[in-house]
């Protein structure tokens, strides 16, 4: 039997993303967020418009969406109830934000230079894709001030042991173990349940 209702969230599950932006000062800024999908070399980026990320990205445009590990599930959280916003906004004053302008000495995270965009990788994660917004969207009621930023893929960087042995061009799913939130909890992923037909068409033997 079903219900009806209407749930707060509909974090069912994605990974989380640290996206690393730059503010008007030059220094960076680091947060934690999960609202982000990928489409071919382009993501979607799910954000409060209020948030200093989305201030960022308006202002500049560029970030780096660095995908940690399960294991590194103890850093992100500390970044949880911070923010780069001074003085902190009444809304998130009111859910226990506190400021912190140096957000990757709050985590233990060390900054390494990106190729092509101004702000930095997250040395520590083992995926890190430098990206430049195309459009932001609007999405849903007006006064939430929630938007879509669009972003396009300009460089992949991968820890060499997620690299599937023999390519250039495939991430080992046997080595690569994100961290995921589903309704605000933190979760790894659990053992393959199923081969997968769809990989066997994609996987690297069908790669041109």
């Amino acid at each position: 039997m079903h219900r009806v209702m209407q749930p707060k969230m509909l974090y069912f599950g994605t990974p989380v993303v640290l996206i690393s932006t730059l503010n008007e000062d030059g220094s960076p800024n680091l947060a934690p967020m999960s609202s982000a999908w990928w489409l071919g070399q382009s993501c979607m980026l799910g954000l409060s418009r209020r948030s200093k990320t989305a201030e960022n990205l308006m202002r500049d445009g560029a970030c780096v969406l660095n995908l940690p590990s399960a294991d590194m599930v103890d850093v992100v959280d500390r970044l949880a109830l911070t923010t780069g916003r001074d003085p902190v906004p009444e809304y998130k004053a009111k859910m226990g934000y506190r400021f912190e302008r140096d957000k990757f000495g709050v985590a233990g995270l060390s900054a390494a230079p990106s190729d092509l965009v101004a702000p930095p990788r997250v040395a520590e994660c083992p995926v890190q894709l430098e990206a430049r917004i195309e459009r932001m969207h609007e999405v849903g009621d007006p006064e939430k001030m929630l938007a879509a930023f669009e972003a396009s893929i300009l460089r992949v960087h991968i820890e060499e042991r997620l690299v599937m042995a023999g390519t250039d061009t495939h991430i080992d799913p046997e080595q690569w173990r994100p961290l995921i939130m589903s309704l605000c909890e933190f979760y790894g992923l659990g053992v393959k349940l199923h081969p997968s037909r769809l990989a066997e068409a994609w996987g690297p033997a069908k790669a041109s």
